[in-house]
């Protein structure tokens, strides 16, 4: 009987409450080692993706000129005008004879429809009832100048010679020796202006 007792009281003994504590651990652990992390969603865009090649530059870049921004020559006027008055003075005094009639009508006709214009670019003769009948040369065709006075010089005949060996006769010019040194002075020619001996009107 003594030993028997003996026997039964060496044993654990589990309580209640010691038992109930192990189950609800167990449980725990079970839940967290099946629990599921959320899933976070990616965005992820369809956009095609563009591989760019960069080309290392051969040349080094050089310094940056600035463009000429030249302006064309500003066209200046050195004498614009029809031909000389005392032309159709004379010529009018004189048209009353028959034989002179021709040239009074010829003078009245420079007055009214024939104007010179000479400029740092180019010579422009205008004529006509509107001035529909123009005729424009660059300085850079006049191969010779010549001046013939007319009068006692008040006014002269300015005959210009092209390089194509046309000849442009300008008739009853006012200050004709002025113009006329100065379309050389423009031809770029050297030459000594020739001047005729004078003539009638």
């Amino acid at each position: 009987m003594a030993s028997t007792s003996a026997t039964t009281t060496s044993a654990p003994i589990l309580s209640p409450a010691t038992t109930h504590t192990t189950h609800h651990s167990l449980q725990f652990s079970t839940k967290l080692s099946f629990t599921k992390l959320p899933i976070v969603p990616s965005y992820r865009t369809n956009r095609p993706h563009t591989k760019l090649h960069v080309s290392s530059p051969t040349n080094k870049p050089t310094a940056t000129t600035s463009k000429s921004t030249s302006k064309p020559t500003e066209e200046t006027i050195f004498f614009d005008g029809g031909a000389h008055y005392g032309d159709l003075v004379a010529n009018l005094l004189l048209g009353f004879t028959l034989l002179w009639l021709p040239l009074t009508l010829a003078a009245v006709s420079r007055a009214l429809f024939l104007r010179y214009r000479f400029t740092n670019l180019r010579v422009t003769v205008i004529s006509g009832l509107t001035g529909q009948d123009r005729s424009d040369f660059s300085y850079k065709v006049i191969k010779d100048v010549q001046v013939v006075p007319r009068f006692v010089g008040e006014w002269g005949d300015i005959v210009i010679t092209l390089k194509d060996g046309t000849k442009v006769d300008l008739r009853s010019v006012p200050k004709f020796r002025e113009i006329a040194q100065y379309c050389l002075s423009m031809a770029g020619e050297t030459a000594d202006l020739k001047e005729s001996k004078p003539k009638g009107f």
